[in-house]
């Protein structure tokens, strides 16, 4: 029995991937195998001995102490690619909003009085102040190419827009999902010189805060509009709203509200609505839970964080998996310890990620605690665990 605690409301259908007869999930469960959360800040929490695995039901993971659970050997899992469509459909909700001044338009009809015909009059006197543009034939640059960032481009495209992307790390399964149309830049540069509007999908890291600052926004074009449905800290805040005083920036979308933009001109600030669609939480729910019950029952990890992909189908009943350190010698020692103990190695796969590495074995026969605890205390072994 595995003892998952949610630290968040998680999506029933999510949660319905956990049999009751194999995981007890609870929302105060303690020394739990598992966590499943999505916005729980759990950087000032104590980490329980027991935990294994760590599942976010979303994208970012900045409210995960990512660094400490991987010095730990504990896989932090994500859902990228779950939202993608609901933060899709929310950017050109955003570009259209902006354009096209839908909510000044929107207050402006709020405001009115009169009869009907009074109103009418005022309607066809004051529409000239919220008249807009068109998106096609406009240029979206669009950076980061994970999967939100290319559903984004490859709509644009749909759109009839004009579109180039940035991002240092497209992978070849990722191009392959990218039209060929897209332009990509060489650098954000690159990309920022020729956009009438701009879109980050990128997480927040030392290199990506404020990748839209006072200097950048020099390059752009006049009239440019900004929008960040990634992480707060990715565009300057403060850069952008002298921007648009001056008139450099035409307008600003983001679902980070402050008390510097949420009544500021030409900006629409939204309430972290990225992902808050009721398919965007289910998907991104049944991605992670299923990701979290494969690791516990079979030591495979998909889409980890901290810790390579490494899936390898059970060949044998007796498993042990490892975290480590990427280091010399590493499978060695393992296979040193497994051989002292004439245990022989049926099949083993290991893959590593920078400075961690990740090893599942499947032995011919059982492997005693004993033995596990003797591969446990190798130097740069973090976590060992028989499955």
């Amino acid at each position: 029995m595995f003892k998952i605690l949610t630290l968040n409301n998680i999506s029933p259908l999510g949660l319905a991937r956990l049999p009751k007869e194999k995981f007890q999930v609870s929302a105060d469960t303690k020394d739990p195998d598992a966590i499943l959360l999505r916005s729980f800040k759990m950087h000032d929490m104590e980490i329980p001995k027991s935990l294994k695995a760590v599942g976010r039901a979303g994208a970012g993971v900045n409210n995960i102490p990512v660094d400490k659970l991987t010095r730990m050997g504990i896989p932090v899992f994500n859902a990228p690619g779950a939202n993608a469509n609901a933060v899709k459909e929310l950017v050109f909700a955003g570009m259209l909003l902006a354009c096209r001044h839908i909510g000044p338009s929107w207050e402006f009809v709020r405001g009115l009085s009169g009869s009907d015909a009074e109103i009418g009059k005022a309607v066809e006197a004051g529409k000239k102040n919220y008249a807009g543009y068109e998106l096609p034939g406009r240029t979206l640059a669009v950076i980061g190419l994970g999967a939100i960032g290319r559903n984004v481009a490859n709509m644009g495209l749909v759109l009839g827009m004009k579109v180039i992307g940035y991002d240092p790390g497209l992978t070849v399964e990722g191009a392959w999902q990218l039209s060929a149309e897209v332009k990509k830049a060489n650098s954000v540069e690159e990309a920022l010189r020729v956009a009438d509007f701009v879109t980050f999908h990128v997480p927040l890291v030392d290199s990506t805060r404020h990748l839209i600052n006072a200097e950048r926004l020099k390059l752009m074009k006049d009239g440019v509009i900004i929008l960040n449905f990634a992480r707060e800290g990715i565009v300057d805040d403060a850069a952008v709203s002298a921007a648009i005083k001056a008139g450099k920036v035409y307008g600003y979308v983001c679902d980070f509200p402050s008390n510097l933009l949420k009544n500021h001109e030409r900006v629409i600030a939204l309430p972290h609505l990225g992902a808050s669609t009721a398919e965007a939480e289910d998907n991104c729910a049944i991605m992670v839970t299923e990701q979290v019950k494969d690791f516990l029952e079979n030591g495979n990890i998909r889409n980890s964080v901290n810790y390579p992909d490494v899936v390898a189908a059970r060949e044998t009943a007796h498993r042990l998996v490892v975290a480590n350190a990427n280091v010399p010698n590493m499978l060695g020692l393992i296979s040193e310890t497994l051989g002292q103990a004439k245990l022989n190695i049926h099949d083993m796969v290991n893959r590593s990620r920078k400075d961690h590495a990740y090893t599942v074995v499947d032995l011919d026969s059982p492997l005693t605690e004993d033995v596990r605890r003797k591969v446990a205390t190798i130097e740069g072994v973090l976590m060992a665990r028989i499955i």
